[in-house]
């Protein structure tokens, strides 16, 4: 007969259940991708109110032809032409640089339409003061104003009975002294270099067979005239040619002998003659209009303005 066990064997049966695992940690990952893109949100918003007006511009010309910057480099931002195919930033350009577009065949004329201008100021300026000043105004026959290819000329000529010089001679007549002086005083005011010609008529100097002509006598009349124009208060810096021109440029070419042909032609010269004169390159005025204007006491050209 079989024993039977002293202790009863106790049995524990355990049901193990298995968790779902999408049932834990799934929305922590959709928050974060809610997170992410609200910051991205933020961000653009940011950037766009930081961005200049021509870029937001720029960036929406872009997405309406695509294909055509891509291809061609289209138009960029600030309608500025970029180096890269497809646009992108311009390695030429500095960060924060500011860059002009001038139109400098337009600067120039318009500078010079100014500087006429400006000449023709003082034309009238000049001949009032002329009716104003009662020792000018009896010789106002004498004084002629013009302008011409080289800038605002005033000629002192000769009459027939009231010649500016002695007899065959540079000594001034006192009254031409006069006339010098005031011009001087005149002529300091503007910014313009100044040329000073002397002029004979044709009659064959008395003493020309001896070396000296009317090509020495003119020369020497300039000379003359530029001391008076100084005494009178011009500063001698302003001047920048004197020359004698004898009987070569007359006034009156039918009639060469004509005394109105003795004279003293003085040019305020306008800045083409200037570097005419002087030998300056003229693309040194045209590659910036503003020095230009300066020089001429005018504001410069309007510009537009392209920021990067």
């Amino acid at each position: 007969m079989a024993e039977k066990p002293d202790k009863p064997v106790i049995v524990v049966r355990r049901v193990k259940k298995n968790a779902h695992g999408h049932h834990g940690g799934a929305w922590k990952i959709a928050y974060a991708d809610f997170v992410t893109a609200m910051m991205a949100f933020f961000l653009l918003m940011w950037l766009l109110s930081s961005t200049s007006k021509a870029k937001l511009e720029g960036i929406a010309d872009y997405f309406k032809t695509p294909m055509k910057v891509a291809m061609s480099g289209g138009t960029s931002v600030s309608e500025r032409s970029s180096v890269i195919k497809g646009g992108g930033s311009d390695p030429t350009k500095k960060t924060g640089e500011v860059r002009k577009v001038v139109d400098l065949n337009s600067a120039k004329t318009e500078l010079e339409r100014r500087e006429r201008q400006q000449l023709e100021a003082l034309k009238k300026k000049i001949e009032a003061a002329i009716d104003a000043n009662p020792l000018l105004r009896q010789f106002k026959k004498q004084l002629l104003l013009d302008i011409t290819s080289e800038g605002l000329r005033i000629q002192i000529v000769d009459e027939q009975n009231r010649p500016m010089f002695a007899m065959a001679s540079a000594a001034l007549q006192p009254y031409t002294r006069d006339i010098l002086h005031e011009l001087g005083h005149m002529l300091n005011d503007v910014p313009n270099r100044i040329g000073l010609s002397g002029h004979t008529d044709s009659v064959v100097y008395a003493n020309g067979a001896r070396g000296y002509s009317n090509w020495e006598l003119s020369a020497e009349r300039a000379n003359a005239s530029r001391r008076e124009l100084v005494q009178g208060g011009m500063q001698e810096v302003k001047l920048l040619r004197v020359v004698g021109l004898s009987s070569a440029v007359p006034i009156d070419k039918a009639n060469p002998d004509n005394p109105i042909n003795r004279r003293i032609s003085i040019i305020v010269m306008n800045r083409r003659t200037e570097q005419a004169v002087t030998g300056e390159s003229p693309q040194a005025e045209v590659g910036s209009a503003a020095d230009a204007g300066q020089a001429l006491g005018i504001a410069a050209p309007t510009v537009k303005e392209a920021t990067p």
